[in-house]
């Protein structure tokens, strides 16, 4: 007996042959197929004798095919590789080491060279071609043009590549004679608030008519009562709110005439809608509906609000809502109150900002002071 166990990634092949046995049946098939002289093939009419060399070749044929199924399966399910991994600023405090969107990351392994991009979070994940294995030395370049290069080497593994970058002229230039710093402090972060109010503005009310003539065989020409037998008229109405506003709570009812032999057939009752529709059926005489419903205007409201940001030591982090608009920065510089628009572009002349969207859709901004300004 012959077993194979081949183990690879997360995958496991396991196999097990016994060839032994696998000879023994043929010798036997041969034994009856000598008794017998000739083998005939299924439904062809051909016979044909079976040699020792060509047994051999057979047993020795499959030996080779299940070999090859047992060696080689297990790279029909390989998987890709992928480098995964983050970048952040360097700094001995884990409470300043902020990721830094949009760094080149070039990943070299082998003859392979393959290249992405950090998001918001400075996370980035690089798939390998499936030439690549573990092991394989493996290269790592990042690259940001507000950051230092950095360079890493190794093998590949399945591990976090957590890449920390220094500033250009930050901690890695030696200090030189500056100006005094200007100071920045009283910082909130302001932002805007829309909300949608409906008012009650008044009630809306009309009558309408059905018109029809009662006890009238319909003949199957429509429209008919409901059981087939009375000739019936339908009867549609509309009503608008006029511009801005909409109807709430709306209904209609049958208030005069034979309303037992009327139905109301369709209507938009069950939405808020600046405008109502309703479909009335009448296989009696002429009846009266009412319809009403209460009016409602909506109005948009601003509401500006702020945000005090969580300072440590130059950083600075706050958190805005969803829905936040016309975000900006409220500071004292040297004393004077300034007010500083982010804008997409997220940019101030006093510091480089960043902003995460959590999956929520609540923002995450973090600031670090640019040199030249400090807070007391």
């Amino acid at each position: 007996m012959i077993c194979f166990n081949i183990s690879r990634r997360n995958s496991v092949g396991r196999l097990t042959l016994d060839l032994t046995e696998l000879a023994n049946k043929l010798h036997f098939v041969r034994r009856k197929l000598r008794a017998n002289g000739r083998i005939r093939a299924a439904g062809a009419g051909v016979f044909s004798s079976m040699s020792g060399k060509r047994y051999f070749a057979i047993v020795t044929g499959t030996g080779l095919i299940v070999l090859g199924i047992v060696l080689f399966a297990p790279f029909l399910n390989e998987r890709a590789l992928a480098i995964t991994g983050a970048v952040i600023t360097q700094d001995a405090n884990p409470a300043r080491q902020l990721p830094i969107a949009d760094a080149r990351i070039q990943v070299k392994a082998g003859q392979f060279t393959v290249t992405g991009n950090s998001d918001n979070s400075g996370y980035f994940k690089i798939v390998l071609p499936t030439n690549v294995r573990k092991g394989q030395r493996l290269e790592l370049q990042v690259r940001h043009p507000e950051y230092q290069p950095a360079d890493w080497s190794g093998s590949v593994q399945e591990r976090l590549y957590v890449q920390r970058l220094l500033p250009i002229g930050g901690a890695a230039e030696a200090p030189q004679p500056s100006p005094p710093e200007m100071k920045i402090e009283n910082i909130v972060a302001r932002y805007s608030i829309n909300t949608t109010n409906a008012v009650n503005v008044g009630s809306a009310v009309k009558t309408f008519e059905v018109v029809n003539k009662g006890d009238v065989p319909c003949d199957g020409r429509a429209p008919c009562s409901p059981d087939g037998q009375w000739k019936a008229a339908i009867g549609t109405e509309e009503l608008h709110a006029g511009p801005g506003n909409e109807f709430h709570n709306a209904r209609a009812s049958c208030i005069a005439g034979p309303c037992p032999f009327t139905r109301i057939e369709e209507n938009n009752f069950a939405h808020d809608s600046p405008t109502l529709h309703v479909s009335v059926l009448n296989w009696s005489d002429t009846a009266t509906f009412l319809l009403e419903a209460e009016v409602y205007h909506t109005t948009v409201t601003t509401f500006i609000r702020q945000s005090y940001p969580f300072i440590f030591e130059r950083g600075l982090t706050f958190t805005l809502p969803a829905a936040a608009e016309g975000v900006s920065i409220e500071a004292q510089v040297n004393g004077a109150p300034i007010v500083f628009p982010l804008g997409p572009a997220l940019r101030l002349t006093w510091a480089r900002c960043q902003m995460v969207v959590n999956k929520d859709g609540t923002r995450v901004y973090r600031c670090e002071l640019k040199p030249g300004y400090r807070i007391p």
